[in-house]
């Protein structure tokens, strides 16, 4: 195992606080449907991972957020979250004059969610982050990143972060018109169904069309596809894996933010060395427990909680 001192995950992203509408069905338009619960609950996907890594690590602020908040209640309350999970926030700017980050989420009887997101300081985000996040870079093993801010300062801290020799995670959400050489810069991409659908065009049903589209997406640019297929576990497309790595059987409470702890995970596992099957399997664990609970980051595992899992003690 690395030696964990210099073995940083950065996280540049959204931060966002979600506000959360339980339904046992959406209106149409022109209607009125009464929901049945409301909660606010911090999000976005940039913080939702750096809470998914943080809380699977032991080591205080081995995690590093880089991104923007609002000067308003919702950015206090989003910085001072993570940072009691133990995320440094040092690179979290608070943007004068603007919000923050907002997405409202609708979840229906099934546990799916309908997101709905207004960006806020977030889509302010720039060349400032972009250094932020190098700088954070020093002594990183991995920098997880998404598709919620302007993709020109993530693009710069991707490359940057290639020349450090820092593994960069791309979860390709939501799908975007890409510049040139976006994909180029990723080491490991991990989209769900519809994305793994966007970058292949591959219809995306079954475990054989993960594989189709993952083998597709790796010509894109990524030396590891990661498609994540929700119930049915995850496709991995790799020179040291291929293959079908099945989900873990749990009570599905919502399934807001499952992939970002998958990304979360994911990251801890392969900066500590784990076989990439193995970090697969450790990121659906997380996934799982995130899935049978309510909340974004409030749903974020712990570690004991992953490990019960994988031993058999919450299949």
């Amino acid at each position: 195992m690395r030696d964990t001192k210099n073995n940083k995950i950065v996280v540049f992203g959204a931060i966002n606080m979600d506000l959360v509408v339980e339904t046992s069905r959406l209106a149409g338009p022109g209607e009125t449907a009464e929901g049945e619960r409301f909660y606010t609950t911090p999000g976005g996907k940039g913080g939702n991972q750096a809470v998914a890594a943080a809380r699977l690590t032991p080591n205080e602020e081995r995690v590093l957020m880089v991104g923007r908040i609002g000067d308003d209640v919702f950015g206090a309350q989003l910085r001072s979250y993570m940072e009691s999970q133990g995320v440094n926030t040092r690179y979290v700017q608070t943007e004068v004059g603007q919000s923050s980050g907002i997405a409202a989420i609708f979840i229906d009887r099934e546990g799916q969610n309908y997101v709905n997101p207004v960006y806020g300081a977030n889509a302010r985000c720039d060349e400032w982050q972009t250094q932020d996040a190098i700088e954070a870079m020093k002594k990183a093993a991995a920098l997880l990143v998404q598709q919620e801010i302007p993709l020109a300062p993530t693009f710069e801290a991707m490359w940057a972060a290639r020349e450090k020799g820092v593994t960069v995670i791309l979860d390709p959400a939501p799908a975007r018109i890409l510049p040139k050489g976006f994909l180029e810069s990723v080491d490991v991409i991990t989209p769900n169904q519809t994305e793994a659908e966007a970058l292949s065009g591959i219809e995306v049903k079954s475990p054989s069309d993960a594989l189709n589209a993952a083998r597709a997406i790796r010509k894109l640019g990524p030396s590891t596809v990661i498609v994540t297929l929700g119930n049915k576990g995850a496709y991995v497309e790799a020179d040291d894996f291929s293959g079908h790595v099945p989900a873990f059987d749990v009570p599905v409470a919502a399934s807001v933010a499952a992939g970002d702890a998958f990304n979360g995970a994911l990251a801890v596992a392969m900066g500590e060395d784990m076989p990439l099957r193995n970090a697969v399997v450790f990121g659906c664990a997380a996934g799982a427990v995130c899935v049978s609970q309510q909340g974004s980051q409030q749903s974020m595992a712990a570690r004991e909680e992953v490990e019960s899992l994988l031993s058999g003690g919450r299949r």
